[in-house]
């Protein structure tokens, strides 16, 4: 399928990189159309019909995703199919299925998503957390077993675990609970230590061996002297612990292991920090990957317990693929994936207030146009152009120009709501979308879409030509 892509002045040349860069990976045929408009965003479908050139070869045409409205105008010039593409050029790549860069999306760190107080828990819901995590990218899941106590019930549980395909490991310090796991199919034991090191021979089983106190790397060093001589598979974790605990001197630990032990596997369970730190748990868990990334610790134990951490086994990984890409790439995790950017957005756009006076001035419909910039949410259609910060007053104003049926009225007080949300935050507001919550997002229907399924409504609300 032959494309053409329609564009303003601005952005022609990062449109021309993209496709360069993306058309050898998907095999696409392509041509560029610059029309004589400096901002994109400014297009309408209408105006477009009236000046676009489209060659006969052309089966699709892609016109950018700000420019939203009635298609028609432009469907009725041509045989060619006729669709939006995505608003922010940097995803083109994401909207024909591949990641922004060619090496991005690779990762080497494995995530544990610890199902907490499993014990405790039917086994309908811990199948039920287990695939949401392995949905959210959980490579293993991690029974966390109470302490002092013996689950009579683990070995059964794995067993449904593993029938479903899971990889499984036994969070305990019980030899006994430990052996019912691993015979049913465990394949990791969290954590070995002097306390329980003589069991750990006759599991069969890979183990994560920790120190008898965090800062006793001594006890650690015997702990795998005998894990070695008895041939029994480890990784070290030399335990991380919270901020105003020893958090600095836990990472050190973590360095002087590597040191000690260049070709070991590692363990680092990132929740100790994430759940005892009040703070999205996004940021840290990318910063704790990134440490992981560069001293070659290949694997993290997370837990989503506390509500400020309950996506951290999706933020893990999108946070293990942008680390990778640095590291291998000698390149900043910066401008590759923006899913983790979730409080405000990477970059604020704006079109500026001579642009937005100038739309003002050629609209010729009473359709609402809302904007939101420069600390104010803009209003406009034929009738007038309102701008204010309070959703509330210039809803009063509106009313006292527009005559507005409730449903209208109640789309305008949405969209502005979203609009005076965006400016707090410092987050784009696109009308008729979703605000972009990074990973968290959730997607929106639009008032157009809702309104082409009920031919009943008015199109006077949809806001747009």
């Amino acid at each position: 399928m032959r494309y053409l892509f329609v564009t303003g002045k601005l952005a022609e040349p990062s449109l021309r990189a993209i496709l360069a860069d993306l058309a050898p990976r998907i095999a696409l045929d392509y041509e560029i159309a610059v029309l004589n408009i400096s901002v994109a965003a400014l297009m309408t479908p209408s105006w477009v019909a009236r000046r676009l050139v489209i060659p006969e070869s052309v089966e699709r045409i892609m016109l950018p995703g700000y420019c939203t409205g009635d298609l028609t105008p432009l469907r009725e010039r041509t045989r060619a199919e006729v669709v939006l593409g995505p608003v922010d050029l940097r995803d083109l790549p994401e909207h024909f299925g591949q990641p922004h860069s060619r090496t991005y999306g690779q990762f080497d760190i494995e995530i544990l998503a610890e199902i907490n107080h499993a014990p405790r828990l039917e086994l309908s819901e811990i199948l039920a957390r287990a695939r949401k995590y392995r949905e959210d990218g959980a490579d293993v899941i991690d029974l966390g077993c109470d302490p002092a106590t013996n689950w009579a019930g683990v070995g059964d549980v794995v067993r449904a675990l593993r029938s479903e395909g899971f990889r499984v490991s036994i969070d305990s310090m019980e030899p006994a609970e430990i052996a019912a796991a691993a015979q049913a199919g465990a394949e990791l034991v969290l954590s070995v230590n002097s306390t329980n090191l003589e069991a750990a021979r006759n599991w069969g089983v890979e183990v994560v061996a920790i120190p008898d106190q965090p800062n006793d790397l001594a006890s650690l060093e015997g702990t795998l002297q005998k894990l070695t001589a008895w041939g029994v598979p480890y990784r070290i974790d030399p335990i991380l612990e919270p901020i105003g605990f020893g958090f600095a001197q836990s990472l050190g630990r973590y360095i002087e292991t590597r040191r000690r032990y260049p070709q070991a596997p590692m363990l680092m369970g990132v929740g100790n920090l994430t759940e005892l730190t009040e703070v999205d748990s996004a940021g840290i868990n990318m910063l704790l990957l990134g440490f992981c990334q560069e001293l070659g610790i290949q694997s993290v134990l997370t837990t989503e317990v506390i509500n400020w951490s309950k996506s951290s086994v999706r933020e893990l990984d999108v946070a293990r693929r942008l680390v990778h890409y640095a590291c291998t790439q000698r390149t900043p995790p910066k401008h590759i994936d923006s899913s983790l950017v979730m409080l405000r957005d990477p970059r604020v756009r704006e079109f500026g207030k001579e642009s937005l006076a100038r739309l003002a001035s050629q609209i010729t419909d009473r359709n609402f146009r809302i904007f939101a910039e420069g600390g104010q949410i803009h209003v406009m259609n034929r009738h007038q152009y309102w701008t204010g910060d309070d959703p509330f007053d210039l809803l009063d104003r509106i009313l006292r120009v527009e005559e507005l049926t409730p449903s209208h009225a109640f789309y305008l007080g949405y969209e502005m709501a979203k609009a005076a949300t965006a400016l707090t935050l410092g987050k784009n507001y696109v009308q008729d979308q979703a605000l972009s919550w990074g990973l968290l997002t959730r997607p929106e229907a639009s008032h157009r879409a809702r309104q082409s399924n009920d031919p009943g409504q008015s199109e006077s609300a949809s806001g747009q030509d």
